[in-house]
């Protein structure tokens, strides 16, 4: 099943189940199409926190130069750096390197603590895709990140919720840069796979419903441009894509 949040031609926001094969979203009786400009699709959660999951996958450590962790590396995005299928995200003025970061994302269902990974899937609502927009010139001078990871409109999430059940255990995840593949990898070359990272993040933190778990980026990650368009298509979930905005 799918869900979209949205916004209907009256202005009230929506939960809606999504029709892939039509593309259109039932809610209340109604169905409408995600091509009618007088719809707004939103991310797909509103989650008080976004965890996110530093050099996940191999290869991405190896093209940084870095050790592959022997835990899950942890850092946070705050709520305003959500951004909605189809946005156009502003980046950081001044910047020589604003990257993209295709991730596959987790959203949690539940209010959930101690979780033993035998039992994580059971708190997960779903999942989506997410753009982990990385300001490389502050990143590489702080350890917090806040600068790097956190500013308006860096985690792009959607367009829809996939329940687990669509979403294969070797989805693939893709991203494109104006139409030229730039990522290309799937979740099984994740080093740290979803119940291991739900079980590590609840040992410390109380997840909320909606909260959301970047898992990482595979390798191919590079440099974003003023009127870039993104893609990021993740293996029975679809496709988010956004605009670059350089001011």
């Amino acid at each position: 099943m799918y869900h979209v949040r949205f916004r209907d031609p009256a202005g009230s926001i929506r939960d809606g189940e999504y029709d892939p094969a039509t593309d259109t979203v039932a809610f209340g009786g109604e169905a409408y199409a995600l091509s009618d400009p007088a719809i707004d699709v939103l991310a797909p959660s509103e989650p008080s926190k976004i965890v996110c999951i530093g050099r996940n996958y191999a290869d991405h450590a190896e093209e940084l130069g870095n050790d592959v962790p022997d835990r899950p590396l942890l850092f946070l995005k705050p709520p305003n750096a959500v951004a909605s299928h189809g946005d156009t995200v502003t980046v950081p003025a001044g910047k020589d390197r604003i990257d993209w970061e295709a991730e596959f994302a987790v959203v949690i269902g539940e209010q959930c603590k101690a979780v033993d990974a035998a039992d994580a899937m059971e708190v997960v609502a779903g999942f989506t895709c997410m753009n982990d927009v990385s300001n490389r010139d502050d990143q590489n001078r702080e350890q917090n990140w806040v600068r790097g990871k956190a500013f308006d409109g860096a985690a792009p999430l959607g367009p829809v919720l996939a329940t687990p059940d669509e979403v294969p255990a070797d989805a693939s995840v893709e991203l494109r840069v104006n139409g030229e593949t730039k990522q290309s990898s799937d979740r099984e070359h994740m080093i740290f796979d979803v119940p291991t990272l739900i079980e590590e993040i609840t040992t410390y933190l109380t997840l909320e419903p909606g909260d959301v778990i970047a898992t990482g980026t595979p390798e191919g990650v590079g440099a974003l441009s003023g009127g870039d368009t993104v893609e990021i298509e993740i293996e029975g979930v679809g496709t988010l894509e956004h605009d670059v905005r350089v001011p």
